[in-house]
C-alpha cells in the first residue's frame, strides 16, 4: 500500500540562518557564496565570482519576505493574490516554481516535510 502523499500548499518553507540576504527599498538580494571544488576552479581559471548577487523582483521579494516558518504555501499565495492580483497570474504555478528554485540553491528549507 502506498503511503499518503503530502499536499504541497500544507508545506512551511523558513529561511534557514545560513542564507545571506539583505533588503533595499523593498528589493530582496540573495548573496550566494560559490563553494567547492568546481567553483574554485571557476573563480581561479575563467575569473567568476566567489559571492553572486541575485536580485529579485517586487512580487519575489514579497514573497521571500513573507516566509516566516509559520506560513504555509497556501497561506503565501492568498497573500500574493490580495498584493498583486492578475499581475501575479498564473499564481500557484509560478508561486510553485519560485519556492522550488530557492530550497533547489539552499535559500529556505520546509519545516513540515
Amino acid at each position: 500500500m502506498r503511503a499518503a502523499r503530502k499536499n504541497f500548499l500544507d508545506c512551511i518553507p523558513a529561511i534557514p540562518h545560513t542564507t545571506n540576504w539583505e533588503e533595499q527599498d523593498g528589493i530582496v538580494t540573495i548573496h550566494m557564496t560559490h563553494r567547492g571544488l568546481f567553483a574554485a576552479v571557476a573563480q581561479w581559471c575563467f575569473r567568476r565570482p566567489r559571492v553572486s548577487h541575485i536580485r529579485l523582483d517586487a512580487c519575489s521579494s514579497f514573497v521571500f519576505r513573507s516566509i516566516d516558518g509559520q506560513r504555509t504555501v497556501e497561506d503565501l499565495a492568498r497573500l500574493v493574490d490580495v498584493r498583486f492580483g492578475g499581475e501575479a497570474a498564473p499564481l500557484y504555478g509560478r508561486l510553485v516554481r519560485f519556492l522550488q528554485i530557492l530550497r533547489n540553491n539552499r535559500f529556505i528549507e520546509y519545516r513540515n516535510m
